[in-house]
Formats: structure tokens, C-alpha cells, sequence
């Protein structure tokens, strides 16, 4: 799971006082792509504590960086007062909501059950339990499961009208594929309508949140609840985080960044962070960060007229990092990499985190009485032996940090903890071997 607890990942934690309330900071932070009436949100999040919720499928093992901005917005309501629920899909798992191309792999209950309490525990992690507003975590198989068909259909589809539901982006655009639609995943808008009725009669919940992309399942919700109980409730619906060049973010090769340590790691992470766009990072420290205005603002600034110091980007790695898995682990990435690129001790760094250092490196398994030759090719930093010589004879090439000038003596003469070793071809060319015992 992700390292860190959840005191360490509230230190500090606070809205920008320099903003007149939270709404309005909620839109210069760019968490507001669509809402239902404006005007009625903001006095509303102005006025008394309001109940509040957002819902969290367990469709992966983990939650990745969409669902922190979910989070991270859910996290600026509890601190501006109000209580938040942090719903977890037990029976909305089941199904899953509909994709734009094709019917979801449905996965057994003992499957969803297992990813059911993973996710809890992520949405324990960035919400405080302590106080008045502290978070509930609910879970909507409790109210679906004891629901018979008749009931189901007489309660709550009369509700609904199937010209509008057609309507709905995901479902228009699985009418209009080869894949068409089942009935299972057309249901499931109303299945999420459901969780946000019977939220507002348990809790007096009264807005729900969520990716801009859910735009038809929150109002299925606001619309059940208008027709059922006569009563106007609210949703939010968060921009869907791209890159400047349109790539969705957060996806490298079909990858999501995940949550979790054991699928994405610190180091990983930080990485991921590291490398963003000069024209994507301010946007990034408003969405993911608690930096105040005045320090985003110099740090834009920095961008601005010394882009090649990316104090921005290491600042962003840095604080998003350190959010989800803690101060202890974001340092272990930070040496990690000063150590791969031989500005610090690879002997130093402990097994788990070297071993996440060169999982991001190209790899390649070689047996015990592979050359340094050998291995160069190998990793394709070089793309002959007489290349790898050479390189080695002109000083440009490092096993572990150390200049090896006889590129025929053997890798595994000097390895690290876990039998890796790290090539360095020049100063920035790296890769990783795990020599065969």
C-alpha cells in the first residue's frame, strides 16, 4: 500500500486565507470544470457545514492520480468545515460504469470485496477522521444488496427516463460502437443516483463530487432526488487533467500512477513529477498541491525566467510525493537518483528502493560471467562489444558509480544488494542488469 499515515499526510494542511471562501479558491485552483447552479454553491459552501461525498469504485487494486484530485477537493470541503463522505463502490463494482468502447471485465464479489477495503484505506489516508466533520466512509452495497428487482425497479427506475439516459455520453458513444451496450452498464447511472439519494436521506448529503466525466451519473443523482423528495442538491464536476499536448494525464504506454507503492513507487512517482511540462506544472501545483497563492505565483515566475533550474517541477515532486507516501520515502527517491547519476552512494540506498530506481531504467538479465561488454549490449547502451570497448577505453563508461576502463572484466565482480548493478555510458545514459546467480 502507500507509505506514509494519514497524520503525516494532514501536517500543515490549510486553505489559502488570501481567497474570500473556498469556492472561490476551488475555481483559481481550476477543481471547478462544471457545476449545477453557481451562484447557490458558493453561498452554500459560504454558510453552515454542509455533508458532502464522492464515490470511489473498486474497478483496481488502487486509486491513482485522477481519483487524488477527487481527494484533494473532498480534503479543501472538510477544512473550509464541511463533512465529508468517502463512499466506496461495493455494489457499483460490480458492475462498473460504462467505458466508451467496451463492456468491463466483470470481476467476482471476493475480488471486489479485496479491492473494496484497499480503496478504504486510501481515502482514510488524505481525509481526517478527528472532529465534528471528520470523514465517514460508507459503502453502497449496505443499501443495494438487501434490494429485491421489483423494488428496484418500482422505487427508483420510475425515476428515470430512458430518453434521457440515452443521452449520456458514455452510453450515446456505446450505442454508436460495434460493442453496443449492455443493459448492466446502462444501469449504471442509476445505480449511482441511487447512492446519492439514499446519502441525502441517511446524511443529509446534499453535493456530490467527481470527474467531469461522470457529468451524466452525478446529475442522474440530482435529478432522482429533485423528482423523489422535491429537493434541489448539488454536484461538482473536476476537470479532466491533460497535458498541454491533449495526452491524458497520468498514462504512460496505458500505465496509470498509482496510489500504491507496491504498483507505482515513491521513486516512480516522483519521477513522474519531475518530469513534467514547463507549460503543465503551475496547473499541476494549484490541483495537487497546498502551496499558497503568493508561492505558486513565484514559482510560475521562476518558470518564467529560469525554466532550466525547474524549481517548479522539483518543488511540485517534492510536495505531491511527500503527500502520498511520506517525507521518509520522497528523500529515498530524491538520494536514489543523485545516486544513479553518480552524485551520491548507491551503497547507501536500501534494497526496496534501489530496486525501484532501476525498475525505471532499461533492464536486462545477464548470466554470472557476463562482461561489462557484455552487458552494455545487453541494455542497448551500446550496440556492439568493439562500441562498448571503446567507450571504455575513452573513460565514458561506470559500473555503480566506479570508471571501469576494461570493458571485458566481469559485471558481477561488483554488485549491489538484490545482484543489480547500474551502467552509466557518458554522464546521463543509464540502465540496470540483474546478474543470474
Amino acid at each position: 500500500m502507500s507509505t506514509g499515515t494519514t497524520a503525516d499526510v494532514l501536517a500543515g494542511q490549510s486553505n489559502d486565507p488570501t481567497f474570500d471562501d473556498v469556492w472561490e479558491e476551488l475555481q483559481w485552483r481550476g477543481l471547478v470544470h462544471v457545476s449545477t447552479d453557481a451562484e447557490a454553491l458558493k453561498a452554500l459552501l459560504a454558510g453552515p457545514p454542509i455533508t458532502y461525498y464522492c464515490g470511489f469504485d473498486p474497478t483496481a487494486p488502487s486509486l491513482h492520480l485522477g481519483n487524488l484530485v477527487q481527494l484533494l477537493l473532498m480534503r479543501r470541503l472538510q477544512l473550509a468545515g464541511h463533512r465529508p463522505l468517502g463512499l466506496v463502490g461495493g455494489s457499483t463494482g460490480l458492475i462498473g460504469d460504462p467505458r466508451p468502447t467496451a463492456e468491463r471485465t466483470l470481476k467476482t464479489p471476493e475480488q471486489t470485496a479485496e479491492w473494496v477495503e484497499r480503496i478504504r484505506v486510501h481515502v482514510e489516508k488524505f481525509l481526517s477522521p478527528e472532529g465534528v466533520n471528520g470523514l465517514r466512509v460508507v459503502n453502497n452495497l449496505d443499501w443495494t444488496a438487501p434490494l429485491s428487482a421489483i423494488e428496484f425497479l418500482r422505487d427508483i427506475g420510475k425515476n428515470f427516463r430512458v430518453g434521457t439516459m440515452l443521452k449520456k455520453d458514455a452510453v450515446s458513444a456505446r450505442l454508436n460502437s460495434d460493442a453496443g451496450i449492455s443493459y448492466t452498464e446502462f444501469s449504471y447511472q442509476i445505480l449511482q443516483g441511487l447512492d446519492f439519494r439514499e446519502l441525502y436521506r441517511a446524511y443529509d448529503c446534499v453535493l456530490q463530487t467527481g470527474g467531469s466525466d461522470q457529468w451524466g451519473n452525478l446529475t442522474s443523482g440530482t435529478e432522482l432526488i429533485r423528482r423523489s423528495e422535491g429537493v434541489a442538491v448539488h454536484a461538482i464536476g473536476t476537470p479532466l487533467i491533460t497535458n498541454t499536448d491533449g495526452t491524458k494525464f497520468g498514462k504512460s504506454e496505458g500505465n496509470a500512477v498509482w496510489l500504491d507503492a507496491e504498483l507505482t513507487s515513491p521513486y516512480a512517482m516522483y519521477q513522474f513529477w519531475l518530469n513534467t511540462d514547463d507549460g503543465d506544472v503551475v496547473s499541476r501545483l494549484r490541483v495537487f498541491t497546498f502551496l499558497d497563492r503568493a508561492e505558486i505565483e513565484r514559482l510560475e515566475q521562476a518558470v518564467a525566467t529560469e525554466p532550466f533550474r525547474r524549481e517548479a517541477q522539483r518543488t511540485l515532486a517534492w510536495e505531491v510525493t511527500r503527500l502520498v507516501h511520506g517525507e521518509a520515502a520522497t528523500q529515498a527517491a530524491i538520494d536514489a537518483a543523485a545516486a544513479l547519476f553518480g552524485q551520491g552512494d548507491l551503497d547507501a540506498l536500501d534494497e526496496s528502493t534501489l530496486a525501484s530506481a532501476i525498475a525505471e531504467l532499461p533492464t536486462a538479465e545477464v548470466a554470472a560471467d557476463a562482461t561489462v561488454a557484455q552487458a552494455l549490449v545487453d541494455t542497448g547502451l551500446v550496440t556492439s562489444l568493439g562500441a562498448a570497448r571503446r567507450a571504455a577505453t575513452e573513460g565514458g563508461v561506470y559500473v555503480n558509480n566506479a570508471r571501469v576502463a576494461d570493458a571485458d572484466v566481469v559485471v558481477g565482480e561488483s554488485l549491489l544488494p538484490g545482484r543489480v548493478a547500474v551502467l552509466r555510458r557518458g554522464k546521463k545514459t543509464l540502465a540496470g542488469v540483474r546478474v543470474n546467480a
